[in-house]
């Protein structure tokens, strides 16, 4: 079944901060994303943001601790709108973090490489955070589009 250009929809979930819990989101999210018709190349892509996202949520916001991970998922048309959320310690410097390379726990062998993968896979990544307070994810992806085909806009 083809999937409609006039097609809305929206989805939310919460689940604890555990790394066993990676691989749901990762599943839930590509479950939902189903529905556009994603070629296995998108999934892939949305799987591995979504991955990196939750991970930092869990390793970076928490600190292993054992909170709760918020992800909600959007269809507009072709727009696939994923946003990871946490109630974690926050990030101080957001510019800082999306370094390539940059680690703040380099002790832990974490490459620094999670948001330069997000940006890498999806078409839109935005970070906000404040200290203390928590962090959030948002990242689109146009579904549908084939290849990517590189514009002054997306670069």
């Amino acid at each position: 079944m083809e999937a409609s250009n006039t097609q809305n929809n929206e989805m939310e979930i919460r689940f604890d901060s555990r790394s066993e819990n990676e691989g749901f989101a990762r599943v839930s999210v590509a479950s939902f994303l189903t529905q556009l018709n994603p070629t296995v190349e998108e999934v892939a892509d949305v799987k591995t943001a979504v991955s990196e996202a939750v991970t930092n949520a869990i390793i970076h916001g928490y600190e292993q601790r054992v909170e709760k991970i918020k992800i909600h998922c959007s269809i507009e048309n072709q727009l696939f709108t994923v946003e990871i959320s946490d109630r974690g310690k926050g990030i101080a410097n957001v510019e800082k973090a999306m370094e390539p390379m940059f680690t703040t726990k380099p002790e832990d062998d974490r490459s620094g490489m999670g948001f330069s993968f997000m940006e890498a896979f999806m078409d839109t990544v935005e970070v906000e955070s404040k200290v203390g307070e928590g962090t959030s994810v948002k990242m689109t992806k146009t579904i549908g589009k084939g290849s990517r085909i590189w514009t002054t806009q997306s670069l």
